[in-house]
């Protein structure tokens, strides 16, 4: 990579279809979590397609999230929801284990890990 050019991570990691990829692992442990399936609705289906759409675009990718949501506002967002330490954990283990799963690889593989922990942490609002 030459000076001056940034690491796009959504096109390094093939598109989209990564993060759908990514999403629905992760998802398909968030199902089955005791600590976090009470703080999605019934149908996972929404918070599918609305996180798949964010990270593709966080990551460098087309603005559909905004296009369909507006401004991610990723504070607000989660504010009605309880989220402390162990929510974060939770929540971080899967998203974790997703990326490993999905088969990222570096410099994609950091990037994200690194994004993840501190956005989870962010989001602690207790």
């Amino acid at each position: 990579m030459s000076e001056g050019e940034t690491l796009n991570i959504h096109d390094l990691v093939g598109g989209y279809s990564t993060f759908e990829k990514l999403v629905n692992t992760f998802y398909d442990a968030v199902a089955d979590d005791p600590v976090l399936r009470p703080l999605y609705p019934e149908s996972l289906e929404g918070p599918r397609l609305h996180l798949a759409l964010f990270l593709s675009q966080f990551f460098g990718g087309p603005p559909a999230y905004s296009e369909l949501r507006g401004h991610p506002r990723l504070r607000a967002r989660h504010l009605p929801f309880v989220i402390d330490r162990k929510e974060r954990d939770a929540w971080l283990k899967h998203m974790l284990a997703a990326i490993d799963a999905t088969g990222i690889e570096e410099p994609a593989r950091t990037h994200m890990r690194d994004y993840f922990q501190d956005a989870a942490t962010f989001l602690i609002n207790q």
